[in-house]
């Protein structure tokens, strides 16, 4: 079938990123009227940390932070969607302009802030689709000024505890000054310390529910493998990995290639999955990964599965390539599965680590 989107894409493209976010948040709001919920193919079923996933493949943070098209983008063909990031009181973010296209690139640079609606909003919006079949998580952050990062976390997971499939506790964006930081080796002992003892008060039901950890693709590897240590021992249920990337050492050619931000996209789709490889392989597969970062086809999907991760988020993709991405993307997993026989999905994880790691 023919594919419109390099076409709406061209016009797109010509107006401010923002706007045509929020035009996009509008348009998946409406899209959940007109749209039937796709059905997958049973050898894309997966579980990670007790989600049973349709598929693999879920939404990144980021495109929907405040949880205001939740129905309409999972239409999209995804397997789960990720809402956020979140902080206890509604911010601005940072000034703009924040946010740039690298086309040439096939990449964004964005220094947004955590720029979203607050706890108790976002919590509205996510309780609007709780009796729909949609794998929900939320995406943790902690307000610019706060005067206790740890704090702001904790109040995230008692506020969504209730309402929500997974929880995602996010020390990895590079725009909030200091939040970077929780990824030491002593902060974040104390961060999963109180994450882990407010979690023990919950009831069994709702102790149950997955906290993931998402740390930086730009941690060394050893500093990864202290952090898979720390989350061993603290129970954490998954890690995503990773974030946006501060380096610029990657061959871009767009002119605001030095702007200040994280970077995402294509370009980080090397750094990103060998750090994930290396967290499979020092965790011996003990703790699952969520993969993300520079996904842009069904091939690199395919390439982070086979390099340890169980499952995928995206976002800078369907910037680029479309609405449609997602369903080319599992195509050529199932493609690609048929190729080195698997039956199920599970089968290709980490199944060519050491390709990666080098």
């Amino acid at each position: 079938m023919f594919n419109l989107y390099p076409i709406l894409r061209s016009v797109l493209f010509l107006f401010d990123p923002e706007l045509i976010h929020k035009f996009t948040i509008r348009y998946f709001k409406l899209r959940n009227f007109f749209y039937k919920n796709l059905n997958d193919d049973i050898r894309l079923r997966t579980s990670i940390a007790g989600l049973n996933l349709s598929n693999p493949i879920g939404v990144a943070a980021g495109l929907d932070k405040n949880g205001e098209a939740i129905h309409g983008i999972h239409k999209l063909g995804f397997g789960f969607i990720e809402v956020g990031s979140v902080t206890p009181i509604p911010q601005d973010g940072n000034p703009k302009p924040r946010l740039y296209r690298l086309k040439e690139d096939e990449a964004v640079i964005n220094r947004m802030g955590f720029n979203n609606a607050g706890h108790f909003s976002v919590l509205k919006n996510i309780n609007k689709v709780r009796d729909k079949p949609i794998i929900v998580g939320v995406n943790l952050g902690a307000n610019r000024d706060t005067k206790d990062f740890f704090n702001d976390y904790v109040k995230g997971l008692k506020t969504f505890i209730n309402s929500v499939d997974y929880i995602v506790i996010n020390i990895s964006s590079p725009n909030t000054p200091g939040l970077r930081d929780l990824q030491d080796e002593n902060n974040l002992k104390n961060l999963l310390d109180k994450v882990r003892k407010e979690r023990q008060l919950f009831p069994l039901e709702l102790k149950k529910i997955p906290i993931i950890l998402k740390i930086s693709p730009d941690l060394s590897d050893l500093h990864i493998n202290r952090v898979v240590d720390l989350s061993l021992k603290y129970k954490v249920d998954a890690l995503i990995i990773g974030n946006t990337t501060s380096e610029r050492r990657l061959n871009l050619k767009n002119k605001n290639r030095n702007q200040t931000g994280g970077l995402s996209g294509k370009p980080i789709f090397n750094l990103s999955t060998k750090k994930l490889a290396i967290a499979y392989k020092y965790s011996k597969g003990k703790i699952p990964i969520i993969g993300v970062g520079g996904i842009s086809s069904g091939e690199d999907a395919y390439e982070k599965i086979c390099a340890g991760a169980t499952a995928l988020q995206i976002y800078s993709a369907l910037i680029f390539k479309g609405p449609k991405i997602v369903e080319l993307i599992k195509k050529q997993i199932i493609i690609n599965m048929k190729k080195d026989r698997f039956n199920n999905i599970s089968e290709a994880v980490g199944s060519k680590n050491s390709k990666y790691l080098s």
